[in-house]
């Protein structure tokens, strides 16, 4: 796990650069959202301004996602960018200090002189994950009556809808 720690306390220099390439499982994510399939690679550069570090690079990998239609399984490339300012934690101020600003949605905050590149590469790969994944541009989907996936199969079942609210029209069409 250390190896997802960046030490900014040993950072002398006022610039470095990290590009480190990760296993796919040391990335804690939730399953329920997306899975990282392959190596994680982390090309970085960190910028010291006194207590602050501004991070800049590039996240590259592989997600699995479930298709929000047919329900399967596939594997999308992520390619993010980002730009990050960490500045030290500090305890919680008055309600007015704690509103989200815009500048606030690229800032985070490190403890103990410790930046956590898991937890950055982590975000990038959630904000990677699209509303609606789908696992092609056509998917068909699930058949509503049988649950076929229409991607492999084909079923028979009639698909007419009729509005129900006219059904007593349709009688009446019927009976005359």
């Amino acid at each position: 796990m250390s190896e997802l720690l960046l030490d900014v306390g040993q950072m002398r220099d006022p610039e470095a650069r990290i590009e480190r390439t990760f296993a796919a499982g040391v990335l804690p994510t939730d399953p329920t959202i997306c899975l990282v399939t392959a190596p994680v690679a982390l090309d970085v550069a960190v910028r010291k301004d006194r207590m602050q570090f501004r991070l800049v690079g590039h996240v590259r990998t592989a997600i699995g996602l479930t298709c929000s239609r047919c329900l399967e399984r596939f594997e999308m490339p992520v390619a993010e960018a980002f730009d990050v300012l960490y500045l030290p934690h500090t305890p919680a101020g008055t309600a007015e200090e704690r509103m989200v600003e815009d500048d606030d949605l690229s800032t985070a905050f490190y403890e103990d002189n410790v930046i956590d590149l898991g937890q950055l590469m982590q975000e990038q790969c959630y904000l990677a994950v699209p509303m609606k994944p789908l696992c092609q541009e056509g998917c068909r989907g699930l058949c509503p009556d049988c649950g076929t996936n229409l991607n492999t199969a084909t079923c028979h079942c009639e698909r007419t809808w009729v509005d129900p609210r006219l059904a007593v029209l349709e009688q009446l069409r019927k009976d005359k």
